[in-house]
């Protein structure tokens, strides 16, 4: 069990204490979403995958509390709490996970692959370490426009491992692009633990030898997790360089619904849910006189409420027209032989001819102005 970051460092104080109930409240909204979204896979309503963020919860909401509205975020596929924290209504998120039409990515994402723009949550992606370079480009725009907005993209401690991890963090150096890149450290590379898959594990190091120096917070304390995160966005907007923060924490379900967890053992998960971040938090509010018992209590009321809000919106919204298969994907043109793509946006698939002539490797490498302008108007 690794040693908390408030061993070397002074407890983070409170913020204003309409906003630490707020964090509370949020931090219980979304537990007891991953709770009801697990009771609702085994019902057979969610289809695919499902990777539960319960237990990490301090690090989803102490992360995004400290970015500002006009920041971006870009996640992993562990994305619920992500897309309810930046502010997209759970009954979206519910809805997305049942693939109903009325959800955030219009039922054609599912679990995997929640997105907001308008929020500036820049999705959930399948792939591991695959958000790294896409977080890169909208740190990149954001340099170009010469403004002050930054990018926090996250993801799991495997992904540390992947060769985008070392390409993104390269080329964000060299660039000096504004983008903070936290890597959630929940001891497990799906079930194989740090020591036996990363030869370093003092995550936060890991970028040093690419130019990206690091820092470390308590994953499971809002507060130090939020003074970190703001400490390390305010160096990015500032010197414009990027940054690698990792967050120490531990999920105490399986790595999805489909894990039997025979990687870890029950005392282990026991030692670690005795930091619970959600008890733990509260309880201070509840010692520095900041929250009450009926507090306490309603903020449960109320995140199990809208809960079965989420659920019962979901089940009312009706599943995608078929006909919308093919809406809002990336496709391509007669100059790339062998792909399928949209014929005249009437949503019908046809086979692209292969040209008696190679395409024009020049040609073929300039975007359109359509695909350009669509890019530009999602940032």
């Amino acid at each position: 069990m690794s040693v908390p970051p408030q061993a070397i460092r002074p407890v983070p104080r409170l913020p204003d204490p309409d906003l630490a109930r707020e964090w509370l409240a949020s931090m219980t909204l979304i537990r007891r979403f991953e709770e009801r979204a697990g009771e609702m896979y085994a019902r057979a309503k969610v289809g695919g995958f499902l990777h539960l963020a319960i237990g990490e919860e301090a690090t989803i909401v102490g992360s995004c509390r400290a970015l500002r509205d006009t920041d971006y975020l870009v996640s992993t596929y562990r994305s619920h709490g992500d897309a309810i924290a930046r502010g997209t209504p759970p009954e979206l998120v519910m809805a997305e996970l049942f693939g109903k039409v009325d959800g955030c990515s219009k039922g054609h994402g599912g679990s995997m692959h929640m997105f907001d723009a308008a929020r500036r949550f820049m999705g959930g992606y399948g792939i591991v370490g695959g958000n790294l370079p896409i977080a890169a480009g909208i740190a990149l725009a954001c340099d170009q426009r010469g403004s002050d907005e930054v990018t926090l993209c996250t993801f799991g401690d495997g992904a540390s491992n992947q060769g985008t991890f070392g390409e993104t963090l390269n080329l964000a150096a060299l660039w000096r692009l504004p983008v903070v890149f936290m890597v959630i450290n929940n001891q497990f590379g799906m079930g194989t633990s740090l020591a036996r898959h990363s030869a370093v594990t003092d995550l936060q190091r890991k970028g040093e030898s690419l130019g990206v120096p690091g820092m470390r917070c308590d994953g499971m304390d809002v507060l130090d997790t939020y003074a970190v995160v703001s400490q390390a966005l305010a160096r990015v907007r500032e010197e414009r360089r990027p940054l690698l923060v990792e967050a120490v924490t531990y999920r105490f379900r399986g790595h999805s619904m489909a894990d039997p967890e025979d990687y870890r053992t029950k005392e282990e998960v026991a030692q670690w849910r005795e930091r619970d971040p959600l008890p733990a938090f509260a309880a201070r509010l509840e010692r520095e006189g900041v929250l009450s018992d009926e507090q306490r209590e309603q903020t449960e009321r109320d995140a199990d409420a809208r809960v079965e809000a989420a659920v019962s919106f979901a089940e009312a919204s009706p599943f995608p027209d078929p006909q919308t298969l093919y809406e809002d994907v990336y496709v391509m043109d007669e100059q790339v032989p062998g792909h399928y793509h949209a014929d005249g946006g009437e949503n019908a698939l046809r086979l692209a001819a292969a040209p008696t002539e190679p395409p024009d490797a020049t040609a073929a490498a300039q975007p359109s102005p359509g695909a350009a302008a669509a890019v530009q108007e999602r940032l």
